[in-house]
């Protein structure tokens, strides 16, 4: 019985882990879109200040994306979408770890 036991409290972990990494999802989500949002302003403003200094077009993209705010504003938000995106892979993980306890549990009552 103690094997049962065991296996059922690691799924109730298992669940639980997985409870937390949704939360944590939808937090990461919030933060990716915040970043993505910052780094879409910022380089719109950029993009206008150079416009206004005369800047030529075929350089502008290069000039905006190169300024430091800017390359700082973009590496915040690729970090950001690498978390949410990790974040997502660990839910399927606790997913699939779910299934293989869950079978575990089944073959074990049907013996």
């Amino acid at each position: 019985m103690t094997g049962r036991t065991d296996i059922m409290q690691e799924l109730s972990d298992k669940v639980n882990l997985l409870d937390t990494a949704n939360k944590a999802f939808s937090r990461r989500g919030q933060d990716y879109a915040k970043a993505e949002h910052d780094y879409r302003v910022g380089l719109a403003e950029k993009i206008l200040a150079e416009r206004e200094k005369g800047t030529p077009v075929t350089i502008m993209g290069d000039i905006c994306r190169g300024d430091r705010n800017i390359a700082k504003l973009k590496m915040e938000r690729d970090i950001a979408e690498v978390v949410y995106k990790s974040a997502g892979e660990a839910i399927n993980n606790y997913k699939i770890q779910i299934r293989i306890l869950d079978n575990a549990i089944e073959r074990e009552w049907n013996s």
